[in-house]
């Protein structure tokens, strides 16, 4: 069944709480975002140049926040391609499971916070290219 990315892919605008003091942001699992949080991770010194991610998942789903700097996050459902740039602590990109990432860009600094719906588990990830769109192509036959 094919999927416009616009049905896979979202952005979330948290709560952003600012008095003289600073500004504070939070997210609460499955009320900010559709999925209880079950893996809290980030990337953070990425050398100028340097990409990440580059994988997709079969169930996983995330969001990901740039909370200092910038970067840009390019995502494929593997008949769209679209590049976010991804520069505001209180807005969140949520990713649904079978969406190709790439993290490029980096500004100097920058730091990209990832919630997970699901622990660490090596099968879920597809890290080939060319083997994700054939699992796309599997899905949409069907």
């Amino acid at each position: 069944m094919l999927k416009s990315l616009d049905e896979e892919i979202s952005i979330v605008d948290l709560t952003k709480i600012t008095d003289p003091r600073g500004s504070l942001t939070f997210i609460e699992g499955e009320v900010h975002i559709p999925f209880p949080v079950r893996r809290v991770y980030y990337l953070y010194d990425v050398t100028s140049g340097s990409a990440r991610a580059g994988h997709a998942h079969f169930a996983l789903e995330q969001l990901v926040i740039a909370v200092s700097g910038s970067f840009d996050l390019v995502l494929d459902n593997g008949y769209d391609r679209r590049t976010i740039t991804c520069n505001r602590p209180w807005i969140g990109v949520h990713m649904k499971s079978l969406i190709w990432r790439d993290l490029n860009n980096f500004s100097s600094g920058a730091v990209c916070l990832v919630l997970a719906s699901e622990r660490y588990a090596e099968p879920d990830y597809i890290r080939n290219y060319d083997s994700f769109l054939e699992v796309i192509k599997q899905r949409d036959a069907r």
